[in-house]
């Protein structure tokens, strides 16, 4: 009798490890499964996000150093990063700066540019931003030295803000009109007085030629839908101010 107690004792005990193990492997299975969907969910929503290089598609280089006032760089990439109403993706957008090191913001927000001057690739469009102290970005002759090289190949040079201030130093609009930030005009005609400086308490945004130029800051919008409306058409830019409710921020305090 003691024997078959004992017998039952080991049988059951045998099947109890076993059901464990059994749970034990189910459940690294079921780890494992979760660790893979989130995975793939992770790699789906950057293959859905994210923007490849295109060499066949226009490219648009927005300039950028410490300082930079954002919402300048971000104007210009809201507006060039959006597709048509397809869902096609019709422009290459991406960050340059002097070296590959992380940019601050004059906002504190910090971005890695995409290309450093030395390997830029080739522009078809140059944005030129701005910052509350352009005396650092003026005298750098990196930068204006890339501004004027960028200009012989691309079909447009726009600036926003104070980034007139880094285009007459460039001397690449030299008898062109011009606008800078509201209050920085006349000081921008004293230093470099072959620009057409516009009076900015009037003027929002020119065009001339090649170069146009904005207040800046939100202002920079306009200086880029006008742009995309030029490359592409009239639906095109009212289809991305639809995307980006442009329609709201009008009559908003009732």
């Amino acid at each position: 009798m003691r024997a078959k107690n004992l017998i039952g004792i080991t049988a059951f005990s045998v099947f109890l490890m076993s059901c464990n193990s059994k749970q034990e492997v189910n459940q690294e299975e079921i780890t494992a499964q979760v660790v893979k969907e989130e995975v793939e969910l992770e790699s789906d929503t950057l293959t859905k996000h994210l923007k490849p290089f295109d060499e066949s598609l226009p490219t648009i280089g927005l300039l950028m150093y410490d300082g930079v006032l954002q919402s300048e760089v971000i104007a210009s990439s809201d507006v060039f990063a959006k597709p048509n109403a397809e869902g096609k993706q019709l422009f290459n957008v991406i960050t340059i700066a002097e070296t590959a090191q992380q940019i601050t913001t004059e906002e504190g927000m910090h971005f890695v540019p995409d290309y450093s001057f030395e390997n830029c690739p080739e522009l078809t469009v140059l944005f030129v931003p701005s910052a509350y102290d352009m005396y650092a970005q003026v005298h750098n002759e990196k930068i204006v030295d890339f501004i004027r090289t960028k200009n012989e190949e691309v079909d447009y040079v726009v600036s926003n803000c104070a980034g007139a201030q880094l285009i007459g130093k460039s001397g690449i609009t030299d008898g062109h009109k011009i606008v800078t930030w509201i209050g920085g005009g006349v000081q921008l005609q004293k230093d470099y007085p072959n620009l057409i400086v516009q009076n900015d308490s009037l003027v929002t945004f020119v065009e001339d030629g090649k170069f146009s130029s904005s207040n800046g800051n939100l202002a920079s919008y306009i200086s880029a839908l006008n742009l995309l409306e030029k490359m592409t058409s009239a639906e095109q830019r009212e289809f991305v101010e639809s995307y980006l409710y442009l329609d709201r921020l009008q009559n908003w305090k009732k």
